[in-house]
């Protein structure tokens, strides 16, 4: 049997995930990382994108994140974010439309422009639709 570590995906409405896993894999701000048992205590933030968990036994979980932390510790591995979706969930229709109007957003600058929200919905809307995609291609989803 492999090796295994406590993970907990928190986010502001509650917990989402917990349980044994072999391996989490996190999109940081310096690329992916792959923590699994015995891995040095860490502290980094994390951008919007997909977390995998390859749950004990070898099943498969992916979720959707808008960003948020990752602390790990001997024991434990806790991913903390402001929302967290189960990529399952996700549709890629509706992430090809966000995508869509942050693009128009951004393109029909007003007096009122808030670039920085408008950057910001962009970037999550590609995250949730990468996260589809990824998801698709590696697992077989339709």
């Amino acid at each position: 049997m492999a090796m295994t570590v406590h993970c907990d995906i928190v986010s502001a409405e509650g917990e989402i995930f917990s349980g044994l896993v072999e391996m989490v894999i996190a999109h940081g701000n310096l690329g992916d990382l792959g923590i699994s048992p015995g891995h040095a205590p860490l502290i980094t933030d994390l951008k919007p994108g997909p977390i995998r968990l390859v749950k004990q036994g070898g099943d498969t979980e992916v979720f959707y994140i808008s960003g948020g932390f990752l602390e790990v510790q001997p024991s434990m591995v806790k991913v903390l974010a402001d929302t967290v979706q189960r990529a399952a969930d996700l549709d890629e229709a509706s992430a090809q439309e966000a995508v869509k109007a942050a693009e128009k957003a951004l393109s029909e600058q007003g007096a009122e422009f808030d670039y920085g929200s408008a950057a910001a919905r962009l970037a999550e809307a590609a995250a949730q639709l990468r996260t589809v995609q990824q998801m698709r291609k590696k697992f077989g989803g339709s």
